[in-house]
């Protein structure tokens, strides 16, 4: 990329690998009062992807519930208090306190549970975990959408550059027509080769066409991500030098979905604790505190009763249970290593992808500028007659083919070093 390049598309290209961005995801600077907007930049449609995407509200949602269940596990340490009216009417002629016809009653009651087999504990620890595990897969899911962002906003980038470049292709077969069409006039080129050039300038058209429409479709697909309504302008800021591999593999170790599924791993151990509960007796202390009540038991006020249910025999559904908890922790043991040494090669596999994106864009770099030079001295030979139109064109064709075969291997590149900085979760 050091070459002077002749092409509009490759001077694009340069002056982009050329500047400077301090970071990443730098803000962008203030936009003066009146002035046209800024141009957007990937971190730009980044954070508008982060507020627009449903998929993250729904993880923000599942972290929410996670935190309910805390609470439902809380509540069954402590008390129960309600108020129960109750007006009974029964047959009886009403001489005695067993034969009244009206039988109301009044009163609070409170129950307290003593011991359970320490199911609540296991309950509220699990929830903990669980509530870390969903903060984790949210944060996870942050850096997926950066990939999602990143593919369409370097594709709507490479629709629009090589829509450049086939304007230019387009002109210059305009060119190379309008010499041939003197040339036929003073006998020198025959109507064929006008004819053949004509051939190739409308297959281009067909080539814009196509690639006007990808570009519509990229730009709606930035626009789904980020919910903007239209995308106008978007800059480009040169990636950071790609590094050696193993800090990528030292940061893959501690992605955010490492750490969900060892905290899902987590909950799975504390559902075997509360599978085991079913085996401990339960304790509670009940009590009623009566406001209102007729007949023998009109002057008894409270009451209150220790009750102790031991489990004897539950038909082996206890101990099912309990293998079965037991079976699915050992299976979310299992996912998290499996889930560890899967982000080591996807890290590794994206690292080679982006060594050999941007070696093979280096080395279309250096063919688009030979190229350039081929048809350059191939027009040259033309007009001194050493070569016939064919192979003018034929060379026209090589250089329209080298120059947007750097341009998607520029882009393809920069996709690539994205996948990889996700596939590491470094994205600070």
């Amino acid at each position: 990329m050091t070459r002077p390049m002749r092409s509009l598309t490759l001077c694009l290209v340069t002056l982009l690998l050329a500047s400077a961005a301090p970071q990443a995801f730098a803000e962008s600077p203030a936009v003066a009062p009146g002035a046209p907007p800024a141009p957007l930049t990937l971190a730009d449609c980044y954070r508008l992807a982060l507020k627009q995407s449903e998929t993250l509200a729904i993880r923000q949602e599942l972290i929410t519930q996670a935190e309910t269940r805390f609470t439902q596990a809380l509540s069954g340490i402590l008390p129960r208090v309600s108020f129960v009216s109750t007006d009974k009417r029964q047959d009886g002629s009403g001489n005695s306190a067993f034969t009244l016809r009206n039988v109301p009653e009044r009163k609070f009651t409170v129950s307290q549970p003593l011991f359970s087999g320490f199911r609540e504990f296991a309950a509220m620890a699990g929830t903990k975990a669980e509530h870390h595990q969903r903060t984790l897969e949210k944060a996870r899911a942050e850096q997926l959408l950066l990939v999602d962002v990143a593919d369409a906003f370097y594709l709507v980038l490479e629709q629009r550059e090589d829509l450049a470049a086939l304007e230019m292709i387009r002109r210059a077969l305009a060119d190379r027509a309008e010499e041939l069409t003197a040339r036929e006039q003073i006998g020198r080129s025959r109507p064929s080769e006008v004819v053949s050039a004509e051939a190739q300038r409308l297959r281009l058209e067909a080539d814009l066409e196509l690639v006007r429409v990808q570009e519509v479709l990229a730009r709606q697909l930035l626009a789904f991500l980020t919910g903007l309504d239209q995308i106008e302008a978007l800059q480009d800021p040169s990636l950071p030098p790609l590094t050696e591999e193993n800090p990528y593999l030292a940061k893959a170790v501690t992605r955010p979905d490492i750490g969900a599924v060892q905290a899902a791993a987590q909950v799975a151990e504390h559902q075997v604790g509360i599978a085991k509960a079913d085996r401990w007796p339960t304790v509670s202390l009940d009590g009623n505190y009566y406001l209102e009540r007729v007949g023998a038991a009109k002057d008894v006020t409270w009451d209150a009763a220790i009750k102790v249910a031991v489990p004897i025999f539950q038909g082996g559904q206890t101990q099912g249970a309990i293998a079965q908890a037991a079976s699915q922790a050992r299976q979310a043991t299992l996912v998290a290593s499996e889930t560890q040494r899967r982000a080591v090669l996807e890290v590794r596999d994206a690292y080679a992808s982006a060594r050999a994106a941007l070696a093979r864009r280096d080395a279309l770099a250096r063919a688009l500028a030979a190229a350039e030079e081929n048809y350059r001295l191939q027009v040259d030979d033309y007009r001194r007659s050493l070569v016939n139109n064919l192979e003018v064109l034929q060379t026209l064709q090589a250089l329209e083919s080298a120059r947007r075969d750097l341009l998607h291997g520029d882009y393809e590149a920069k996709r690539q070093y994205w996948h990889l900085r996700a596939a590491a979760g470094d994205l600070a």
